[in-house]
């Protein structure tokens, strides 16, 4: 068993790497505000910690195992990255204003951040090769497990919410054109990471 700190390390590690929570989170603040954002980091800590349970339960042991059932949520994930990405790039230039952000824009923020966590195999990948060189021989699996990934949401939740936060009071500040590039960046990675997961081998 590793030590609670190389946990933590690779858990801050996992955090900064740019990935696809990233690029969602950047595109929401940037489209529809810090709300939608945030609801978005919501949505993911939600996935993570279902993909917590799910390899403390043998589930994603049991997904990866199937080349089919692998390669099903690979595709998934990357095509749900592409459309969003597709989406922030076609949109209409009389539409660049942050919606409101109340109760509507963050649930749909949350159901996406949700969809994007759930279908991204990297966090089965994660949580099925790395998890058991934390976990102790005599520990409950799944507390363990669904502690490692509150740990995780933690360190999320800091890091993206700030990244919204951060996107949203700049975007206020920048004139349309300027929202727009910005929109329109994080479109561009969000597409680049759908087709770089999809052409991705296991």
């Amino acid at each position: 068993m590793s030590s609670i700190w190389e946990f933590l390390l690779v858990a801050a590690l996992l955090t900064l790497t740019p990935g696809p929570a990233t690029a969602l989170v950047l595109r929401m603040a940037a489209r529809d505000g810090r709300r939608a954002a945030l609801g978005a980091v919501a949505g993911n800590s939600i996935a993570v910690m279902m993909w917590a349970s799910l390899s403390a339960l043998g589930i994603s042991s049991l997904i990866l195992a199937s080349q089919l059932a692998y390669d099903l949520l690979r595709i998934t994930g990357a095509a749900f990255l592409v459309v969003l990405g597709l989406r922030s790039l076609l949109r209409r230039h009389d539409d660049l204003e942050p919606s409101p952000g109340g109760p509507p824009r963050t649930r749909t923020g949350i159901r996406t951040g949700f969809m994007a966590g759930a279908a991204n195999p990297k966090l089965a990948v994660f949580f099925v090769a790395l998890f058991p060189q934390f976990l102790s021989p005599h520990a409950a699996v799944l507390p363990a497990a669904l502690a490692m990934g509150a740990t995780i949401v933690t360190f999320d939740v800091l890091w993206l919410g700030t990244l919204a936060w951060t996107v949203e009071r700049a975007g206020l500040l920048l004139r349309p054109r300027l929202r727009r590039g910005l929109e329109r960046t994080s479109g561009t990675v969000m597409i680049g990471l759908g087709l770089r997961i999809a052409a991705e081998a296991r």
